[in-house]
């Protein structure tokens, strides 16, 4: 069975670190009164808002939308729930409220993909250097780029951190701020209309 990023199922990962290093929310408590702990932050996430913030928007906007991601968590660091110790949701919402500026350019990089040809030999023959270029290419394959552009923003929204950030459910729905039932509900039908467009059938 074909597998496309976001129709199917999948899990996230454990993304806190487990060696005795403070928690993001202990970084963040710590750097109310000593500013520079906060870089402990962006050490350990910018790389992934980046990559994520490039998906969606290309290269060009990456650079901009993580640097911009960091200075709106350091300016409102204050309201943090540090009860929560990673803060990863709280960030990929800040990226999303920034990437939601761009909106005309997401759909046009999605529709050049979707005319793009898609060569899997290459990409097989290139795996090891390729990397995240590789990855990226596999998951905005022609057929799936044109299906993400003709969702609504909201729907892309959810997708992309569920599929692209690997962001639990509850993780969802805390960065976008809606509740964890309307995170299923909506994520069954965009997956179930994502199915329509790529002509796979439905599950069980």
């Amino acid at each position: 069975m074909t597998t496309y990023p976001g129709v199917n199922g999948g899990g996230p990962d454990d993304h806190q670190p487990d060696d005795g290093e403070p928690s993001d929310a202990r970084l963040i408590e710590a750097s109310l009164s000593a500013p520079e702990r906060f870089a402990g932050v962006f050490d350990r996430h910018a790389d992934e808002i980046h990559a994520y913030a490039g998906r969606r928007l290309g290269p060009e906007h990456a650079d901009d939308v993580t640097a911009e991601t960091f200075f709106v968590a350091f300016r409102k660091r204050h309201r943090y729930d540090t009860s929560r110790p990673d803060a990863r949701p709280w960030l990929y919402g800040i990226a999303g409220n920034l990437i939601s500026g761009h909106r005309r350019a997401e759909v046009r990089r999605l529709r050049a993909l979707a005319r793009a040809p898609y060569d899997a030999g290459e990409r097989g023959a290139h795996e090891e250097e390729r990397g995240a270029e590789r990855a990226s290419a596999a998951a905005l394959r022609p057929a799936l780029a044109a299906a993400l552009a003709r969702l609504s923003s909201a729907e892309r929204d959810l997708l992309l951190l569920v599929a692209w950030a690997d962001l639990s459910y509850e993780e969802a729905a805390e960065a976008l701020r809606i509740p964890i039932g309307t995170v299923r509900s909506r994520l069954h039908r965009v997956r179930a209309k994502l199915r329509r467009h790529l002509d796979l059938p439905e599950e069980d």
